[in-house]
């Protein structure tokens, strides 16, 4: 890991988690489309794209909808699920993922987020981390989710930084995929853990301390 200078996070299910917020946006149109949803479908949404999950919920409700019919339910499923981002706050930011920031800064790494939502500043910024990254690449600057590499490809480019110089930190099997096709590493944490999908493990957030030393060597662990 001696090269790794830049850490590049996913967002949801990583920084934070916004899985029920987005369980139900989805499960409220679902609901008002007529199809049958559950939280098992649910995990097929994590890490693509809205238009994507639009994709999904065709495909288990067997039914067609125009382009601009998916944007208008994308957009309502979007209103709903900001709405319940409303209520979140510092308080929901785990002080084991604050400190390990922290830590890692302290370190000498450049801390960036690679996030497929549009929502990724709004979120950051209802936990109390507007302007705590080096670099955002999300939703608003991208045309292809994950397992597409350019979400981790600009966030590298955003900090002139070579991609094998990078460490992605994926709680998602596309996400770990996009990283790869990116050229850089990736670590596993949440379902990417469970399936035992990529270069390296972690049971805990605070393990990245155990796999990123200090970048001057002068750090005890």
């Amino acid at each position: 890991m001696e090269n790794i200078k830049a850490v590049i996070f996913d967002l949801d299910g990583v920084i934070c988690s916004t899985d029920e917020q987005h369980y139900q946006g989805w499960q409220a149109l679902a609901d008002r489309l007529g199809i049958p949803f559950s939280r098992e479908v649910n995990n097929r949404f994590r890490g693509v794209s809205r238009m994507a999950c639009m994709d999904i919920l065709e495909e288990i409700g067997g039914k067609h909808y125009t382009d601009e019919e998916k944007v208008e339910y994308a957009t309502w499923k979007n209103d709903y699920y900001r709405e319940l981002l409303g209520e979140m706050s510092p308080k929901d930011l785990s002080e084991e993922v604050k400190s390990t920031l922290d830590e890692l800064r302290a370190r000498g790494y450049l801390l960036t987020i690679g996030s497929s939502s549009k929502n990724t500043r709004y979120i950051l910024q209802r936990l109390g981390l507007e302007g705590y990254f080096d670099a955002i690449s999300d939703g608003t600057n991208i045309v292809k989710s994950k397992p597409d590499p350019e979400v981790f490809l600009k966030s590298a480019d955003f900090l002139s930084m070579p991609y094998e110089n990078c460490l992605v930190v994926e709680d998602a099997i596309s996400g770990v995929e996009a990283a790869h096709a990116a050229g850089m590493k990736a670590a596993a944490v949440g379902d990417a853990a469970e399936n035992n999908v990529g270069d390296y493990i972690l049971e805990s957030f605070s393990d990245l301390l155990r796999l990123l030393p200090g970048r001057n060597n002068d750090l005890n662990e």
